[in-house]
């Protein structure tokens, strides 16, 4: 089974369509979280994720859309989020309220989470330098897939592949190209692999000053139009 992998899309539509204009064909989509916050299409990413993911699980924005506050030592997310909560409508609020905290997939091989897999670690940061500690909170799979950090990066731990496929919509590891992963359940293809997993990371340009002229349109602070040109 060939899965699409996607985390961090922070409602850059333009973003998603080129990540998804771009992937090959494959048997479902996992969404990672941080469907919405930061950039001006929450709406219109709501419902694309919606539609091409068969499962989607919650990210720390996606929780956050009625409470912008939480966020206000950081100006760009508090912005975001208050746009969100703006634009958003009734069905696509309950539907983000409705995301669980963690799924499996592939027979229960693959877990999915948008941060730390411990929940009592909920919307802790992992880095690659933590890959091996979050997969001792996995559990027994062969997979851990997560995001949050915005950063690329896979890495097989005690027979555990920890895979974070990147930002769709904000990469902050220097390449300013939209994130994404494919990962393959059977362990056919190239990339990092264990017990029968491979994935392989994926990278494609995209519109940026677009959106940057987007974020200007919708009254949000420069620096989350300019930080996409730098993956930052």
């Amino acid at each position: 089974m060939r899965v699409g992998v996607i985390a961090d899309v922070h409602a850059n539509l333009v973003a998603l369509e080129a990540v998804l204009a771009d992937m090959p064909a494959v048997d479902r989509v996992v969404c990672l979280g941080d469907v919405v916050g930061y950039n001006p299409w929450p709406g219109e990413c709501v419902d694309r994720v919606r539609d091409v993911a068969a499962v989607t699980v919650e990210g720390n924005h996606d929780r956050t859309v009625g409470t912008p506050e939480r966020y206000r030592a950081n100006e760009m997310a508090r912005a975001g989020l208050e746009l969100a909560r703006e634009r958003l409508d009734d069905d696509q609020r309950a539907w983000l309220d409705r995301l669980p905290e963690r799924a499996t997939v592939g027979d229960g091989r693959v877990l999915a989470v948008h941060s730390h897999p411990a929940p009592a670690h909920r919307d802790r940061y992992v880095y690659p330098a933590q890959f091996a500690e979050a997969a001792s909170h996995a559990g027994d799979v062969a997979a851990l897939l997560l995001g949050h950090t915005h950063v690329q990066h896979a890495a097989t731990h005690d027979d555990v592949l920890v895979c974070n496929p990147g930002s769709v919509g904000q990469p902050r590891d220097g390449d300013p190209r939209a994130a994404y992963a494919v990962l393959d359940v059977n362990g056919a293809g190239a990339g990092e692999t264990a017990d029968d997993v491979a994935v392989d990371l994926r990278r494609v340009e995209y519109d940026v000053e677009r959106v940057r002229d987007a974020v200007a349109d919708a009254g949000l602070p420069a620096r989350t139009g300019d930080r996409l040109l730098r993956g930052e």
